[in-house]
């Protein structure tokens, strides 16, 4: 039988290279009253290797959400996004774009790549925890995830 979904560990990777946005983001996530496991990784090629769970990240587990910035070094989030979705392993996973951005052309393309969610981050503190909580609150509490078997 399985477990009730409310009680089990939701796993969230986070794809963030700011520090700050980070750190912001992992606190809410903490203060968050559903239980869950943040992972951090800071660019696109690190969250397709945590994801296909090559190298360090052999043994990470697959994620039920991803929270995606898109400006970054390497490979960015778009390319992340077009990877997620085309992939039948991981097409299912919620994928919350969480940038600064507010371009019309970047909320097209994210939509057009089946981005879940598009937010754009507030720069002010305040803002932000309460875009974090808005996530915790929507996301984690209301909606049905997919387990991430």
């Amino acid at each position: 039988m399985n477990a009730d979904p409310s009680e089990r560990t939701l796993e969230i990777l986070l794809v963030e290279d700011n520090p700050g946005d980070a750190r912001l983001a992992m606190e809410a996530l903490r203060e968050s009253s559903i239980n869950n496991r943040l992972h951090r990784v800071e660019n696109g090629v690190e969250a397709m290797s945590f994801l296909n769970r090559e190298g360090d990240f052999r043994e990470m587990p697959k994620p039920d959400m991803i929270l995606l910035d898109l400006n970054m070094p390497w490979k960015d989030g778009r390319e992340v996004l077009r990877e997620v979705k085309a992939d039948a392993d991981f097409r299912r996973i919620p994928v919350i774009v969480l940038t600064v951005s507010k371009a019309e052309e970047d909320i097209l393309q994210s939509y057009d790549l089946h981005a879940n969610c598009y937010l754009s981050k507030p720069i002010d503190l305040t803002e932000f925890e309460l875009v974090m909580n808005s996530i915790n609150d929507f996301w984690l509490s209301i909606v049905r995830l997919p387990s991430a078997g």
